[in-house]
């Protein structure tokens, strides 16, 4: 090589501009807007804006994006990216449109969370949205990842608590869940309640109380809701028994009625109706409900006993009152703590002292100034024991069907 050339040689690298030159950890602590340096670690020439190091040749590059876009509701995505500057811009893009720009989502170790906007969530099923990204220095992502907008299932009064989507149904319909999804869903089925006896009649038995939880995917399941049975209208019939309940193959069987003057003994069902004064209670069914009250005394005040509730069993009479409703039980599938299937209390003939409807919408008992009440209506709680004179009220409350299930 002849000496020009070396000379030329060096005088180009003697010409070069050296930056200072660390990893990301290495940083200096007091840049100040505009100083620069070269990142070994990413192999990009940086330079700090007074808030942020910002890379200035790195072509970003999608590999992933896990979960959902679904119609209608908010839901978080998950993004694995490689070259990304410390934050980044998603962008969601339909057919070449810009939907919307999601800025300033923090990478660490390559990922990225962002909640779909709700310009995305509300298109339509189906759709295709592509998501890319943009490093901070507005250099897009080299591709983009295609996600399709998935339907959500329908049925009953839809509502949200937190990351819960709820459907709660108080009248028969179906859950109709759509092609694609599929989910571990949480139920809570309530039976209707049991009506009253008549003629120091026994309260009716609460429906039977179900929790817990199966798998759900594309297909239709049908969902009915028990009515409330009805109340005795004569002295030897026993109240109805009120309907079962039904949803994702579980039953809850409905409340047994409240015992009358001629047939004493309460009915068995989800929880068994009271007994009307010395008679039997009805069996409540293991894992549904419990007893109604029976073995009041025969005394002159003829009280009725309360009905079984999903939480206690009912009260048996006692000579001065009527016997109280067994209480119910509590849940939060619907986003607030309810107290559902509540045993009906007993009538009593010859006093004032009727027994109390158990909590979660069992009815108080009546006498002979004083109607019964019904159960409450979609509680499954059972009706009011009724006085011979006045047999009015006294029904089973009609059940409910909750189902509720996390998008991610």
């Amino acid at each position: 090589m002849s000496k020009a050339r070396k000379f030329a040689d060096a005088s180009r690298i003697s010409d070069a501009l050296t930056l200072p030159a660390g990893n990301t950890a290495g940083r200096p602590a007091g840049a100040v807007a505009g100083s620069q340096r070269f990142n070994t670690q990413t192999g990009s020439l940086e330079f700090f804006d007074g808030a942020n190091w910002i890379a200035t040749n790195l072509i970003p590059s999608v590999n992933s994006v896990t979960g959902t876009i679904y119609a209608g509701a908010a839901s978080t995505l998950t993004l694995n990216i490689a070259n990304a500057t410390e934050r980044v811009t998603v962008r969601f893009s339909e057919g070449g449109t810009i939907l919307a720009d999601v800025a300033n989502i923090s990478v660490t170790a390559g990922s990225a969370s962002v909640s779909v906007p709700a310009a995305v969530y509300g298109q339509t099923a189906g759709d295709t949205i592509a998501v890319s990204v943009l490093n901070q220095d507005g250099t897009p992502s080299s591709n983009a990842i295609n996600k399709t907008v998935q339907a959500l299932p329908t049925g009953g009064t839809i509502t949200t608590s937190g990351s819960y989507r709820i459907h709660t149904f108080t009248s028969s319909s179906s859950l109709v869940v759509p092609s694609g999804f599929s989910a571990t869903a949480e139920y809570l089925v309530v039976a209707g309640g049991g009506g009253g006896g008549s003629h120091s009649g026994g309260g009716g038995g609460a429906g039977g109380f179900l929790t817990g939880s199966t798998g759900i995917s594309a297909q239709t399941y049908s969902v009915t809701i028990g009515g409330g049975g009805t109340n005795s209208t004569a002295d030897g019939e026993k109240g109805g028994t009120g309907g079962n309940s039904s949803a994702l193959s579980v039953t809850a069987l409905g409340g047994g009625g409240g015992g009358s003057h001629d047939t004493r003994a309460g009915a068995s069902g989800g929880s068994g109706g009271g007994s009307c004064r010395e008679g039997s209670g009805g069996a409540g069914t293991s894992g549904q409900g419990n007893n109604g009250g029976g073995g009041g005394t025969s005394g002159s005040n003829y009280p009725g006993c309360g009905g079984g509730g999903a939480g206690s069993a009912g009260e048996g009479g006692v000579t001065s009152r009527g016997g109280n409703g067994g209480s119910g039980l509590s849940s939060s599938i619907s986003g607030a703590s309810i107290t559902y299937a509540g045993g009906g209390g007993g009538a009593i003939q010859e006093g004032t002292t009727v027994g109390i409807g158990g909590s979660g919408g069992g009815g108080n008992g009546g006498h002979s100034g004083l109607s019964s009440q019904n159960g409450g209506t979609n509680t499954g709680g059972g009706g009011g024991g009724m006085d011979y004179r006045l047999r009015s009220n006294g029904n089973g409350g009609s059940g409910v069907v909750i189902v509720r299930y996390q998008l991610t």
